[in-house]
């Protein structure tokens, strides 16, 4: 049986309070995808470098029963998503490691708060009546959009609520409660993340 190590960004320090959510966020998402926990391990590994550096020493290391991931931001918008390593290697100046596969790296495109600000439901279920759905981006071509303006979108679309999207403080309880199923309906890349899991693991 294979079994899946997949080191995420994101989450801070090892032992923080961030680090625990940012992994039980991620966790939670992938079973709804339908992949059984049992069969897999969320590494946070803070830093988008160290993400990075853990999943370099983990492929290196890992034999036939272990897929190995990278979950990761794309930070820019992907030419074409089925072909990560030349993202990366423009991007990020990182080249594929020996043996490694584009369907090793899980794209988050361009950031998680794409993954979070498609899901108007249960935004609205987690923030309350409060949220000014109006101050959200539409949901054509989200992942064209910048990290930075959907963080802004986020936080002015909850400010008035008893506690406002905060990166870190509540992103990931929130992370954990969307629906992959909505996703799909929106972003080609989170199409390919879950059939990518999917595949491997179910």
């Amino acid at each position: 049986m294979v079994r899946a190590e997949i080191y995420a960004e994101g989450g801070g320090p090892p032992g923080r309070v961030t680090n625990i959510r940012c992994r039980e966020g991620f966790t939670k998402l992938i079973e709804r995808c339908g992949v059984d926990s049992g069969k897999f391990d969320v590494i946070a590994c803070g830093g988008r470098g160290d993400a990075w550096n853990d999943f370099q020493d983990a492929h290196a290391e890992a034999d036939e029963a272990c897929y190995v991931a990278l979950l990761i931001d794309s930070e820019t918008p992907l030419a074409d998503i089925e072909e990560a390593w030349k993202h990366l290697e423009f991007g990020d100046g990182w080249q594929k490691p020996p043996d490694a596969q584009d369907d090793q790296v899980l794209f988050m495109t361009t950031c998680m708060e794409t993954w979070i600000v498609a899901d108007r439901k249960t935004l609205l279920e987690h923030f309350g009546e409060n949220l000014d759905a109006s101050a959200l981006p539409e949901l054509d071509n989200l992942e064209e959009r910048r990290r930075g303006y959907l963080n802004d979108r986020l936080e002015s679309a909850t400010l008035l609520c008893p506690d406002p999207f905060n990166k870190g403080r509540n992103s990931f309880q929130v992370l954990g409660k969307i629906d992959p199923n909505v996703l799909e309906e929106h972003l080609p890349s989170f199409r390919r993340v879950r059939r990518i899991l999917r595949d491997k693991l179910v």
